[in-house]
């Protein structure tokens, strides 16, 4: 997965906070440095108050990139975050990215994306939904959730949800919408998926995919402090090709990483 170059610091604006749920928020950042060099999969870590707390940055996947904006998908689950949430626009915050390294688009050919997500999971996709799209390849969102109130597939296009209750679309989890519709999916060509979500989801979708030879990527979550190496708060094992493991620090070489290396 290629690496992310051109790192900075800066205070930005908010230009906009917009709720889509009652726990989730977009939150639009004027930082054009960062939004120039962002690539899908990238991340940003954002000191969410000038106060000593919270003392450690939040890191936020770049939901999408618009001239010199940046979206971030925001669910508010702690203190952080909610109080990035209630921050009003036209206040700043400093940004530390683009960060980490971004899902391959270059490398196994493939014909049609399937971009597979749980709850906030979704928070990558519309950015890379619309480079995948530029580059003229069919893709497909496959989202999943507890119930329909945890899908969030705002502005993102050809979608089918799965519910863990069955009220939205597929009874069931997200891994066995992708096993329903993959006969299907493979026919129109070469498939590769692309995954975000919890990671025990993450790594279900990367045992279901290993064992059906699909090229997958995903894109794991972790406390990061730093997300720059220092703090080693992000540390996780994936396997080496001699059959071991070793550690690997997320922001550094992840958040996106082969399926085929995940531990599961």
């Amino acid at each position: 997965m290629p690496e992310t170059n051109s790192i900075v610091d800066i205070r930005a604006t908010i230009v906009q906070i917009r709720p889509v749920s009652t726990a989730v928020t977009i939150i639009t950042l004027d930082c054009p440095a960062i939004a120039v060099a962002a690539k899908p999969g990238n991340f940003v870590n954002i000191k969410v108050s000038d106060a000593t707390l919270p003392l450690l940055r939040r890191p936020f996947s770049i939901h999408n990139v618009r001239g010199s904006l940046i979206d971030i998908m925001v669910k508010s689950i702690g203190a952080g975050t909610a109080l990035f949430c209630d921050k009003a626009p036209g206040s700043t915050v400093m940004v530390l990215g683009p960060l980490g390294n971004s899902f391959d688009l270059a490398g196994k050919e493939f014909d049609t994306a399937i971009l597979l997500s749980g709850g906030i999971g979704t928070a990558p996709m519309l950015f890379l939904e619309k480079t995948l799209a530029a580059q003229g390849k069919m893709v497909i969102n496959l989202i999943g959730g507890q119930s329909k109130e945890d899908i969030l597939a705002e502005n993102l296009s050809n979608c089918r949800f799965a519910t863990d209750d069955g009220s939205a679309g597929f009874k069931g989890n997200v891994v066995e919408l992708l096993h329903s519709e993959l006969p299907s999916i493979k026919k129109e060509g070469p498939v590769k998926v692309f995954s975000c979500g919890p990671n025990a989801m993450l790594k279900a979708v990367a045992r279901y995919c290993n064992e059906q030879q699909l090229a997958a990527e995903v894109s794991l979550e972790s406390v990061m402090g730093c997300g720059i190496g220092i703090c080693y708060g992000c540390s996780v094992e994936v396997k080496c090709q001699d059959g071991g493991l070793r550690t690997i620090l997320l922001c550094k070489e992840g958040p996106v990483i082969d399926a085929e290396l995940l531990a599961v």
